[in-house]
């Protein structure tokens, strides 16, 4: 049989009733009801023709077929239980994947980043420019994202929900702000691509942007001129996410803890 056409789902009930001799017990075990235990048993007895177990007065018994089979299929869910602690072990390794929009990287996250790998020389990293890149496609191990909260992945905010207004002059907009002067004043006539193109022009003279107060201070700290006003609270704020599996693996949390205590 090829391995395409494998009943694996079939195989793992059997191998549960073969163990409990109990329909009952293995359909507690998998979380089913003892119906669907049956049903998938007899679909297994008809693709192999073949009879898996026989019913008598002291309860059930597997047949002669049946326990022929069984050591390999044992033998074989321990070769994938080894697969999958192989393929988890590979997500322990030191490589990070994470997605972060350009400026935001640029003003805080590289040099954190550097500080992190400093303390831990072997470590590496792949970047993605998509910061709202699907994180199975991508591989994904971390996002930041500007956004009003985690939404379904798990997550942590990198700062306070907060903005500033940097420059004067007429307003620039961004794609998180495409508005500054409300829906019915129209586009600005200086449209930048993100929140680091806008202060890049505001500081340029080009304007006035309303940007995240997290990145507006780390740009002016690190001795780039551009007024800004005192911060104010919105709804976004710079969010750390990822999915719950990659969130609970330990080299994640160890970046995590880093980024959230500096």
């Amino acid at each position: 049989m090829k391995r395409t056409h494998l009943p694996l789902n079939a195989l793992r009930v059997f191998d549960a009733a073969a163990r409990h001799l109990s329909f009952t017990r293995a359909a507690d075990e998998l979380a089913v009801t003892p119906a669907a235990v049956g049903q998938q048993i007899r679909a297994l007895e008809d693709l192999l023709g073949v009879v898996l177990f026989r019913r008598t007065p002291k309860g059930l018994e597997l047949t002669d077929e049946a326990t022929a089979g069984l050591e390999s299929l044992r033998t074989g869910f321990l070769h994938f239980e080894d697969a999958v602690t192989a393929m988890q072990a590979g997500q322990s390794s030191h490589v990070y994947t994470i997605a972060a929009p350009r400026d935001f990287f640029a003003a805080w996250l590289a040099p954190r980043l550097a500080e992190f790998r400093a303390a831990n020389p072997e470590v590496r990293y792949s970047l993605v420019n998509d910061e709202t890149a699907d994180f199975t496609e991508a591989n994904m191990d971390l996002a930041v994202r500007w956004a009003e909260g985690p939404g379904d992945l798990e997550g942590v905010a990198l700062g306070s929900a907060e903005r500033v207004i940097a420059g004067e002059g007429d307003w620039i907009a961004w794609p998180g702000d495409p508005y500054p002067g409300g829906e019915e004043a129209g586009a600005p006539s200086l449209q930048a691509g993100d929140a680091g193109q806008a202060l890049a022009a505001a500081a340029a003279g080009m304007g006035k942007a309303r940007v995240p107060a997290q990145l507006a201070l780390t740009w002016a700290g690190a001795g780039r001129g551009v007024t800004l006003t005192e911060p104010e609270p919105c709804r976004r704020a710079y969010w750390l996410v990822a999915p719950l599996p990659q969130w609970r693996q330990k080299k994640v949390k160890a970046l995590v803890a880093f980024l959230t205590g500096n």
